[in-house]
């Protein structure tokens, strides 16, 4: 009787299964990296979002200042200081049209009465949060601030303000007074648009455009 020759039988089973188990190694690394990348990817456009945010506030902020003058150092404002602009060719000239963040807002009207308010680029985000970042202990130690604070170097904002013409708004009083209530008031509307930038504003690798509306009072 022939005796089956078994020990090239299990080589080749040996090598088939080694193969298997590397292609599934190799798979879970690739969709390892993949997901990492992703979860990267999706950090990123949520901090652009972020910052995209906070460039609709200094908007606000800004036009709060020019409406009603900048903050003293004792907490007044200089309403001497105003500068919202009534000029329309003048509002016009501050507005730099071919800015990535300008061109992201397809929906924008460009009519000739396009009164611009103000146009601030190139804003570093970093400059803001700064103080935070190096002061707070939180953060972790010194190689820790330094990976984040290279990190929100990339960051940038962009914001510019339109004046979109008179509109009523509702304002509420705290007198007791029988009569005092909820009364409408004319103000004038401002769109605010702002984008988050990270990377070159020239060539952003990620941009996120945020738009909104405020109404201040006359």
């Amino acid at each position: 009787m022939i005796k089956k020759n078994e020990k090239g039988f299990t080589l080749i089973l040996s090598l088939v299964l080694l193969l298997a188990m590397s292609l599934m190694g190799g798979g879970l690394i690739v969709i390892s990296s993949s997901d990492h990348q992703s979860n990267n990817s999706s950090d990123e456009f949520q901090q652009t979002f972020y910052v995209a945010e906070h460039g609709l506030m200094e908007a606000q902020k800004s036009l709060i200042n020019k409406m009603m003058g900048p903050v003293q150092d004792d907490g007044s404002r200089n309403e001497d200081i105003r500068s919202i602009p009534t000029n329309v060719e003048q509002a016009i000239s501050n507005l730099d049209q071919d800015t990535p963040c300008y061109k992201s807002f397809r929906n924008l009207s460009r009519a000739d009465d396009f009164e611009v308010v103000e146009h601030v680029q190139d804003q570093s985000f970093f400059n803001l949060i700064s103080p935070i970042l190096t002061s707070a202990p939180s953060f972790g130690d010194a190689s820790e601030i330094d990976q984040e604070t290279k990190r929100m170097q990339k960051f940038r904002f962009e914001y510019f303000s339109v004046n979109a013409g008179t509109s009523n708004y509702k304002a509420a009083g705290s007198s007791l007074k029988k009569t005092s209530g909820t009364i409408q008031r004319q103000g004038t509307a401002y769109r605010i648009y702002a984008c988050g930038i990270l990377g070159n504003v020239s060539k952003p690798e990620i941009i996120i455009p945020l738009e909104t509306i405020a109404i201040l009072s006359h």
